[in-house]
Protein backbone atom coordinates (compact mmCIF):
# COMPACT_ATOMS: atom_id res chain seq x y z
CA UNK A 1 0.00 0.00 0.00
CA UNK A 2 1.29 3.69 -0.84
CA UNK A 3 2.04 5.83 2.10
CA UNK A 4 1.85 9.20 2.27
CA UNK A 5 2.35 12.23 4.59
CA UNK A 6 -0.34 14.71 3.76
CA UNK A 7 0.51 18.37 5.25
CA UNK A 8 -2.66 20.30 4.65
CA UNK A 9 -2.12 23.75 4.29
CA UNK A 10 -4.27 27.47 5.03
CA UNK A 11 -4.20 30.75 6.38
CA UNK A 12 -4.89 32.33 9.84
CA UNK A 13 -7.29 34.96 8.16
CA UNK A 14 -9.67 32.08 5.83
CA UNK A 15 -12.57 30.20 8.15
CA UNK A 16 -11.15 26.92 9.79
CA UNK A 17 -13.67 24.48 8.94
CA UNK A 18 -13.83 25.41 5.16
CA UNK A 19 -10.08 24.46 5.32
CA UNK A 20 -10.62 21.23 7.35
CA UNK A 21 -13.55 20.32 5.19
CA UNK A 22 -11.40 20.84 1.90
CA UNK A 23 -8.49 18.82 3.34
CA UNK A 24 -10.50 16.28 4.51
CA UNK A 25 -12.35 15.68 1.40
CA UNK A 26 -8.60 15.80 -0.24
CA UNK A 27 -7.40 12.66 2.41
CA UNK A 28 -10.77 10.95 2.15
CA UNK A 29 -10.33 10.46 -1.89
CA UNK A 30 -6.54 9.61 -1.35
CA UNK A 31 -7.94 6.53 0.99
CA UNK A 32 -10.53 5.56 -1.09
CA UNK A 33 -7.97 4.94 -4.19
CA UNK A 34 -5.71 2.82 -2.22
CA UNK A 35 -3.49 4.75 0.00
CA UNK A 36 -2.51 4.30 3.57
CA UNK A 37 -2.61 7.95 4.84
CA UNK A 38 -0.59 9.99 7.63
CA UNK A 39 -3.41 13.21 7.82
CA UNK A 40 -2.56 16.50 9.53
CA UNK A 41 -4.41 19.47 8.72
CA UNK A 42 -5.36 22.52 9.22
CA UNK A 43 -0.96 23.58 8.94
CA UNK A 44 -1.27 27.74 9.04
CA UNK A 45 0.77 30.09 8.96
CA UNK A 46 0.64 31.93 12.90
CA UNK A 47 3.77 33.82 14.51
CA UNK A 48 4.22 31.29 17.21
CA UNK A 49 4.10 28.74 14.08
CA UNK A 50 2.34 26.18 16.78
CA UNK A 51 0.96 24.38 13.72
CA UNK A 52 3.94 24.03 11.99
CA UNK A 53 5.62 22.84 14.80
CA UNK A 54 2.83 20.19 15.69
CA UNK A 55 2.78 19.03 11.82
CA UNK A 56 7.17 18.43 11.99
CA UNK A 57 6.61 16.77 14.85
CA UNK A 58 3.78 14.41 14.00
CA UNK A 59 5.25 13.66 10.57
CA UNK A 60 8.96 12.92 12.13
CA UNK A 61 8.31 9.33 13.45
CA UNK A 62 6.01 8.37 10.71
CA UNK A 63 6.97 5.91 7.62
CA UNK A 64 5.70 7.54 4.39
CA UNK A 65 7.18 6.76 0.96
CA UNK A 66 5.91 10.74 -0.18
CA UNK A 67 4.28 13.85 0.99
CA UNK A 68 1.41 16.07 -0.51
CA UNK A 69 1.77 19.94 0.20
CA UNK A 70 -1.69 19.90 -0.21
CA UNK A 71 -3.03 24.30 -0.71
CA UNK A 72 -6.65 24.62 0.19
CA UNK A 73 -5.85 27.91 0.40
CA UNK A 74 -3.84 30.67 0.42
CA UNK A 75 -0.49 29.82 2.72
CA UNK A 76 2.92 32.11 2.59
CA UNK A 77 4.96 29.84 1.42
CA UNK A 78 7.67 29.93 4.64
CA UNK A 79 4.87 27.86 6.39
CA UNK A 80 5.03 24.87 3.84
CA UNK A 81 8.67 24.61 3.61
CA UNK A 82 9.37 24.93 7.42
CA UNK A 83 7.41 21.56 7.61
CA UNK A 84 8.49 20.13 4.45
CA UNK A 85 12.11 20.87 4.68
CA UNK A 86 12.71 18.49 7.66
CA UNK A 87 11.79 15.72 4.68
CA UNK A 88 13.09 16.98 1.81
CA UNK A 89 14.68 13.75 0.98
CA UNK A 90 10.87 12.60 0.41
CA UNK A 91 9.51 12.83 -3.31
CA UNK A 92 6.40 15.58 -2.68
CA UNK A 93 3.41 16.63 -4.24
CA UNK A 94 2.30 20.26 -4.21
CA UNK A 95 -1.18 20.16 -4.99
CA UNK A 96 -3.44 22.89 -4.98
CA UNK A 97 -7.04 22.46 -4.10
CA UNK A 98 -9.61 24.45 -6.12
CA UNK A 99 -12.59 26.90 -4.92
CA UNK A 100 -16.27 25.49 -5.54
CA UNK A 101 -19.50 27.34 -6.80
CA UNK A 102 -22.38 28.68 -4.66
CA UNK A 103 -25.45 30.99 -5.39
CA UNK A 104 -24.36 31.39 -8.73
CA UNK A 105 -20.78 32.84 -8.41
CA UNK A 106 -17.23 31.14 -7.92
CA UNK A 107 -16.36 31.12 -4.11
CA UNK A 108 -11.73 30.82 -4.03
CA UNK A 109 -9.78 30.29 -1.21
CA UNK A 110 -7.08 31.46 -3.22
CA UNK A 111 -5.13 27.78 -3.54
CA UNK A 112 -3.60 28.77 -6.43
CA UNK A 113 -2.31 31.50 -5.07
CA UNK A 114 -0.10 29.37 -2.67
CA UNK A 115 0.81 27.08 -4.77
CA UNK A 116 2.36 29.22 -7.84
CA UNK A 117 4.25 31.47 -5.03
CA UNK A 118 5.29 28.06 -4.06
CA UNK A 119 6.02 26.12 -7.30
CA UNK A 120 9.70 28.08 -8.04
CA UNK A 121 10.81 28.13 -4.82
CA UNK A 122 10.47 24.13 -4.22
CA UNK A 123 12.41 23.70 -7.65
CA UNK A 124 15.14 26.51 -7.23
CA UNK A 125 15.61 24.33 -3.23
CA UNK A 126 16.39 21.18 -5.39
CA UNK A 127 12.94 19.53 -4.31
CA UNK A 128 12.14 16.34 -6.30
CA UNK A 129 8.65 17.11 -6.71
CA UNK A 130 5.34 17.32 -9.01
CA UNK A 131 3.05 20.18 -9.18
CA UNK A 132 -0.49 19.86 -9.45
CA UNK A 133 -3.12 22.01 -9.42
CA UNK A 134 -6.78 21.12 -9.58
CA UNK A 135 -9.89 23.06 -11.28
CA UNK A 136 -12.94 24.27 -10.54
CA UNK A 137 -15.87 22.48 -11.58
CA UNK A 138 -13.82 19.14 -13.07
CA UNK A 139 -12.94 16.10 -11.32
CA UNK A 140 -10.40 16.18 -8.73
CA UNK A 141 -6.74 15.60 -9.68
CA UNK A 142 -6.43 12.29 -6.98
CA UNK A 143 -5.70 9.55 -9.07
CA UNK A 144 -2.52 12.16 -10.42
CA UNK A 145 -1.32 12.65 -7.09
CA UNK A 146 -1.78 9.09 -6.60
CA UNK A 147 0.23 8.17 -9.15
CA UNK A 148 2.98 9.67 -8.20
CA UNK A 149 2.93 8.84 -4.78
CA UNK A 150 3.07 5.32 -6.38
CA UNK A 151 6.20 5.85 -7.95
CA UNK A 152 7.94 7.48 -5.18
CA UNK A 153 6.60 3.98 -3.67
CA UNK A 154 8.12 1.86 -5.86
CA UNK A 155 10.96 3.84 -5.75
CA UNK A 156 11.65 3.06 -1.98
CA UNK A 157 11.05 -0.66 -2.13
CA UNK A 158 13.00 -1.17 -4.83
CA UNK A 159 15.74 0.45 -2.51
CA UNK A 160 15.43 -2.92 -0.66
CA UNK A 161 16.19 -5.28 -3.44
CA UNK A 162 18.85 -7.56 -4.40
CA UNK A 163 19.97 -9.18 -8.07
CA UNK A 164 21.27 -12.66 -8.22
CA UNK A 165 24.14 -12.64 -11.04
CA UNK A 166 25.80 -16.00 -11.75
CA UNK A 167 29.49 -14.58 -13.52
CA UNK A 168 29.68 -11.71 -15.11
CA UNK A 169 30.00 -10.23 -18.64
CA UNK A 170 28.73 -12.78 -20.95
CA UNK A 171 30.52 -12.94 -24.09
CA UNK A 172 32.30 -9.85 -22.67
CA UNK A 173 29.78 -7.86 -24.35
CA UNK A 174 29.72 -3.94 -23.00
CA UNK A 175 25.97 -3.17 -22.92
CA UNK A 176 25.41 -5.41 -20.15
CA UNK A 177 27.44 -4.17 -17.45
CA UNK A 178 27.17 -2.04 -14.31
CA UNK A 179 28.76 0.35 -12.07
CA UNK A 180 27.63 -0.71 -8.44
CA UNK A 181 28.41 2.09 -6.90
CA UNK A 182 26.28 4.08 -9.60
CA UNK A 183 23.23 1.48 -9.18
CA UNK A 184 23.42 1.55 -5.48
CA UNK A 185 23.75 5.26 -5.26
CA UNK A 186 20.55 6.26 -7.56
CA UNK A 187 18.59 3.25 -7.52
CA UNK A 188 19.25 1.17 -3.72
CA UNK A 189 19.34 -1.96 -5.69
CA UNK A 190 22.38 -4.82 -4.53
CA UNK A 191 23.85 -6.55 -7.12
CA UNK A 192 25.85 -9.93 -5.59
CA UNK A 193 27.94 -11.89 -8.12
CA UNK A 194 27.52 -16.26 -7.68
CA UNK A 195 30.18 -18.37 -8.54
CA UNK A 196 29.17 -20.63 -10.89
CA UNK A 197 31.12 -23.68 -8.79
CA UNK A 198 28.62 -23.05 -6.34
CA UNK A 199 25.58 -24.05 -8.27
CA UNK A 200 27.56 -26.84 -9.65
CA UNK A 201 28.40 -28.04 -6.03
CA UNK A 202 24.78 -27.57 -5.03
CA UNK A 203 23.36 -29.96 -7.94
CA UNK A 204 25.88 -32.28 -6.88
CA UNK A 205 24.53 -32.88 -3.30
CA UNK A 206 21.15 -33.43 -4.76
CA UNK A 207 19.63 -36.60 -4.48
CA UNK A 208 18.05 -38.38 -6.96
CA UNK A 209 14.19 -38.05 -5.64
CA UNK A 210 15.04 -34.47 -5.08
CA UNK A 211 15.58 -34.25 -8.96
CA UNK A 212 12.67 -36.69 -10.34
CA UNK A 213 10.76 -34.68 -8.34
CA UNK A 214 11.31 -31.77 -10.63
CA UNK A 215 11.21 -34.02 -13.75
CA UNK A 216 8.04 -35.67 -13.29
CA UNK A 217 6.34 -33.48 -11.48
CA UNK A 218 7.11 -30.03 -13.06
CA UNK A 219 9.17 -30.58 -16.64
CA UNK A 220 7.52 -33.29 -18.14
CA UNK A 221 3.72 -31.65 -17.52
CA UNK A 222 5.38 -29.22 -20.55
CA UNK A 223 4.26 -30.25 -23.99
CA UNK A 224 7.16 -31.64 -26.31
CA UNK A 225 6.89 -31.30 -29.89
CA UNK A 226 9.66 -34.64 -29.67
CA UNK A 227 10.55 -36.92 -26.86
CA UNK A 228 13.49 -34.98 -24.75
CA UNK A 229 16.71 -36.27 -23.84
CA UNK A 230 16.48 -37.66 -20.18
CA UNK A 231 19.78 -36.53 -19.07
CA UNK A 232 18.77 -32.98 -20.41
CA UNK A 233 15.36 -33.01 -17.95
CA UNK A 234 17.89 -33.94 -15.03
CA UNK A 235 20.54 -31.20 -15.89
CA UNK A 236 17.65 -28.81 -15.91
CA UNK A 237 15.79 -30.13 -12.82
CA UNK A 238 19.24 -30.28 -10.50
CA UNK A 239 20.48 -27.05 -11.53
CA UNK A 240 17.25 -25.01 -11.13
CA UNK A 241 17.11 -26.32 -7.92
CA UNK A 242 20.62 -25.27 -6.96
CA UNK A 243 19.98 -22.52 -8.28
CA UNK A 244 16.34 -21.80 -6.25
CA UNK A 245 17.87 -22.67 -3.21
CA UNK A 246 20.41 -19.34 -3.33
CA UNK A 247 17.96 -17.82 -4.29
CA UNK A 248 15.44 -18.44 -1.46
CA UNK A 249 18.96 -17.78 0.73
CA UNK A 250 19.28 -14.99 -0.09
CA UNK A 251 15.82 -13.26 -0.98
CA UNK A 252 16.81 -12.15 -4.56
CA UNK A 253 14.19 -10.67 -6.76
CA UNK A 254 15.94 -11.07 -10.19
CA UNK A 255 18.56 -13.41 -11.50
CA UNK A 256 20.81 -13.40 -14.42
CA UNK A 257 23.63 -16.74 -15.41
CA UNK A 258 26.45 -16.49 -17.40
CA UNK A 259 24.90 -18.27 -20.35
CA UNK A 260 27.08 -18.70 -23.55
CA UNK A 261 30.69 -18.46 -22.11
CA UNK A 262 29.13 -20.37 -18.89
CA UNK A 263 26.99 -22.78 -18.82
CA UNK A 264 26.72 -23.97 -22.24
CA UNK A 265 30.84 -23.85 -22.90
CA UNK A 266 31.81 -24.98 -19.19
CA UNK A 267 28.60 -27.51 -18.76
CA UNK A 268 27.43 -27.97 -22.12
CA UNK A 269 24.06 -27.45 -21.17
CA UNK A 270 22.16 -24.45 -22.47
CA UNK A 271 19.84 -23.01 -19.71
CA UNK A 272 16.76 -22.28 -21.23
CA UNK A 273 14.98 -24.62 -18.99
CA UNK A 274 16.33 -23.49 -15.90
CA UNK A 275 15.03 -20.30 -16.96
CA UNK A 276 11.79 -21.47 -17.37
CA UNK A 277 11.23 -23.26 -14.45
CA UNK A 278 12.17 -19.59 -12.10
CA UNK A 279 9.84 -17.74 -14.56
CA UNK A 280 7.25 -20.46 -13.38
CA UNK A 281 8.30 -19.77 -9.80
CA UNK A 282 7.72 -16.02 -10.59
CA UNK A 283 11.26 -14.81 -10.55
CA UNK A 284 11.96 -12.48 -13.14
CA UNK A 285 15.24 -13.57 -14.95
CA UNK A 286 17.36 -12.51 -18.19
CA UNK A 287 20.38 -14.61 -20.08
CA UNK A 288 23.85 -13.26 -20.62
CA UNK A 289 24.67 -11.52 -17.29
CA UNK A 290 22.26 -8.61 -18.52
CA UNK A 291 22.81 -6.41 -15.29
CA UNK A 292 20.89 -3.13 -16.49
CA UNK A 293 18.63 -5.59 -17.71
CA UNK A 294 17.79 -7.01 -14.95
CA UNK A 295 17.43 -3.50 -13.02
CA UNK A 296 14.78 -2.57 -15.83
CA UNK A 297 12.67 -5.86 -14.69
CA UNK A 298 12.75 -5.24 -11.02
CA UNK A 299 11.64 -1.51 -11.71
CA UNK A 300 9.14 -2.54 -14.36
CA UNK A 301 7.73 -5.43 -11.90
CA UNK A 302 7.75 -2.76 -9.05
CA UNK A 303 5.53 -0.20 -11.25
CA UNK A 304 3.16 -2.96 -13.08
CA UNK A 305 3.65 -5.92 -10.94
CA UNK A 306 4.01 -7.92 -14.31
CA UNK A 307 7.13 -10.42 -14.10
CA UNK A 308 9.00 -7.84 -16.61
CA UNK A 309 9.65 -10.90 -19.60
CA UNK A 310 12.61 -9.89 -22.04
CA UNK A 311 12.60 -9.69 -25.86
CA UNK A 312 15.75 -9.19 -28.07
CA UNK A 313 15.41 -7.95 -31.56
CA UNK A 314 16.02 -9.75 -34.97
CA UNK A 315 15.28 -7.80 -37.36
CA UNK A 316 14.01 -4.08 -37.83
CA UNK A 317 11.20 -3.34 -40.30
CA UNK A 318 9.59 -0.39 -41.80
CA UNK A 319 6.68 -0.91 -39.45
CA UNK A 320 8.01 -2.09 -36.58
CA UNK A 321 10.25 -4.68 -34.96
CA UNK A 322 11.18 -8.69 -35.07
CA UNK A 323 11.43 -9.22 -30.67
CA UNK A 324 11.87 -12.69 -30.13
CA UNK A 325 14.03 -14.94 -27.59
CA UNK A 326 16.30 -17.81 -28.77
CA UNK A 327 15.51 -19.48 -25.51
CA UNK A 328 12.47 -19.21 -23.24
CA UNK A 329 9.55 -16.90 -22.43
CA UNK A 330 8.07 -16.95 -18.65
CA UNK A 331 4.63 -18.73 -18.11
CA UNK A 332 3.32 -15.35 -17.21
CA UNK A 333 3.57 -14.39 -20.80
CA UNK A 334 2.92 -17.58 -22.13
CA UNK A 335 -0.24 -17.80 -24.55
CA UNK A 336 -1.56 -21.43 -23.99
CA UNK A 337 0.97 -24.43 -22.32
CA UNK A 338 4.44 -24.04 -22.32
CA UNK A 339 5.84 -25.63 -25.44
CA UNK A 340 9.42 -27.16 -25.42
CA UNK A 341 11.56 -28.27 -28.46
CA UNK A 342 14.62 -30.47 -27.92
CA UNK A 343 17.01 -29.22 -30.36
CA UNK A 344 20.75 -28.06 -30.50
CA UNK A 345 22.16 -25.03 -32.28
CA UNK A 346 25.79 -24.90 -33.40
CA UNK A 347 28.11 -26.72 -31.57
CA UNK A 348 25.60 -26.25 -28.58
CA UNK A 349 24.40 -29.88 -27.01
CA UNK A 350 20.61 -30.54 -27.10
CA UNK A 351 18.88 -27.58 -25.33
CA UNK A 352 14.87 -27.90 -23.79
CA UNK A 353 13.86 -24.85 -25.87
CA UNK A 354 10.90 -22.90 -24.73
CA UNK A 355 9.02 -21.94 -27.95
CA UNK A 356 6.00 -21.41 -26.36
CA UNK A 357 3.77 -19.00 -28.17
CA UNK A 358 3.76 -15.18 -26.64
CA UNK A 359 0.25 -13.35 -25.77
CA UNK A 360 -0.23 -10.42 -28.11
CA UNK A 361 -1.51 -7.01 -27.48
CA UNK A 362 -0.31 -3.61 -26.54
CA UNK A 363 2.95 -3.63 -24.63
CA UNK A 364 5.41 -1.00 -23.10
CA UNK A 365 9.43 -1.79 -23.70
CA UNK A 366 11.85 -0.21 -21.97
CA UNK A 367 15.42 -0.43 -21.22
CA UNK A 368 17.66 1.10 -18.48
CA UNK A 369 20.98 2.48 -19.51
CA UNK A 370 23.72 4.98 -18.77
CA UNK A 371 24.59 7.97 -21.18
CA UNK A 372 26.83 10.19 -21.00
CA UNK A 373 28.00 9.48 -17.43
CA UNK A 374 24.24 9.37 -15.88
CA UNK A 375 20.68 6.76 -15.91
CA UNK A 376 18.34 7.34 -18.40
CA UNK A 377 15.28 5.02 -19.65
CA UNK A 378 14.25 4.31 -22.93
CA UNK A 379 10.71 3.93 -22.93
CA UNK A 380 8.51 2.69 -27.04
CA UNK A 381 5.16 1.78 -26.65
CA UNK A 382 3.81 -0.86 -29.42
CA UNK A 383 1.54 -3.03 -30.46
CA UNK A 384 2.36 -7.02 -30.12
CA UNK A 385 1.43 -9.03 -32.90
CA UNK A 386 1.65 -12.89 -34.24
CA UNK A 387 4.99 -12.54 -36.00
CA UNK A 388 5.42 -14.65 -39.70
CA UNK A 389 6.87 -17.85 -39.30
CA UNK A 390 10.36 -16.96 -39.00
CA UNK A 391 13.38 -19.52 -37.73
CA UNK A 392 17.27 -18.42 -36.85
CA UNK A 393 19.73 -19.64 -38.81
CA UNK A 394 21.66 -22.51 -37.54
CA UNK A 395 19.61 -24.67 -35.18
CA UNK A 396 18.60 -28.17 -36.34
CA UNK A 397 16.18 -28.70 -39.06
CA UNK A 398 13.60 -28.32 -39.17
CA UNK A 399 14.30 -25.26 -37.12
CA UNK A 400 11.86 -24.23 -34.40
CA UNK A 401 9.79 -21.46 -34.28
CA UNK A 402 11.47 -19.45 -32.02
CA UNK A 403 8.91 -17.61 -29.23
CA UNK A 404 8.35 -13.63 -30.29
CA UNK A 405 6.24 -10.82 -30.97
CA UNK A 406 6.09 -8.80 -34.42
CA UNK A 407 6.01 -5.27 -32.58
CA UNK A 408 4.31 -2.17 -34.48
CA UNK A 409 5.68 1.09 -33.83
CA UNK A 410 4.74 4.48 -34.63
CA UNK A 411 8.31 5.52 -35.43
CA UNK A 412 10.51 2.64 -36.22
CA UNK A 413 13.27 4.77 -37.01
CA UNK A 414 13.02 7.24 -34.12
CA UNK A 415 13.42 3.78 -32.02
CA UNK A 416 16.15 2.57 -33.86
CA UNK A 417 18.24 5.72 -33.49
CA UNK A 418 17.43 5.08 -29.57
CA UNK A 419 18.04 1.45 -29.42
CA UNK A 420 20.54 0.86 -26.31
CA UNK A 421 20.67 -2.85 -26.10
CA UNK A 422 19.58 -6.03 -28.00
CA UNK A 423 17.27 -6.84 -24.55
CA UNK A 424 14.48 -4.54 -24.16
CA UNK A 425 11.48 -5.50 -20.86
CA UNK A 426 8.24 -5.88 -21.77
CA UNK A 427 4.84 -5.20 -19.95
CA UNK A 428 1.53 -5.31 -21.25
CA UNK A 429 -0.37 -2.41 -21.29
CA UNK A 430 0.18 1.34 -21.66
CA UNK A 431 2.68 1.76 -18.72
CA UNK A 432 4.57 4.68 -20.25
CA UNK A 433 2.85 7.36 -17.62
CA UNK A 434 3.86 4.87 -14.76
CA UNK A 435 7.55 4.66 -16.29
CA UNK A 436 8.26 8.25 -16.75
CA UNK A 437 7.21 9.00 -13.51
CA UNK A 438 9.16 6.77 -11.56
CA UNK A 439 12.41 8.26 -13.40
CA UNK A 440 11.29 11.65 -12.57
CA UNK A 441 11.12 10.75 -8.74
CA UNK A 442 14.75 9.56 -8.69
CA UNK A 443 16.22 12.94 -11.78
CA UNK A 444 16.27 9.79 -14.35
CA UNK A 445 16.25 11.34 -17.76
CA UNK A 446 13.53 9.37 -20.32
CA UNK A 447 14.15 8.84 -23.98
CA UNK A 448 10.44 8.36 -25.47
Amino acid sequence: MIKIAFAGFGEVNTPIEVIERKCKKACEDLVKAGAEVFPFYPIRDDYEETYVNKATEYFTDKDFDAMVLCVAGWIPTHAILKVADKFRHKPMVLWGLCGWYEDGHLVTTADQAGTSACRKTLEDLGYTFKYVYDVVGLPSKTEEVLSYCASASAAAKIRKIKIGQVGYRDMQLYGTQFDGIAVKREFGVEIECVEMLEIVQRAEKLSESEIDKVVNGRIKKWKFLKEPDADAMKNAAKYYLAFRSIIAERNYAAVSIKDVDGFKKLLGFPPAPIFTLLGEDGISTIPENDCMGNVTQVIVKELTGQIGAYLEFYEFFSDGVLAGVPDYVPAEITDGETVCYPAAFGELSQSLLNTSKVKTGLITMCRLTVKDGKFAMHIVKGEGKTPETWEECGWDKPAPQLSGLKVELADTERFAQNVMGQHYIISYGDNVKKIVGFCKTLGIETIL
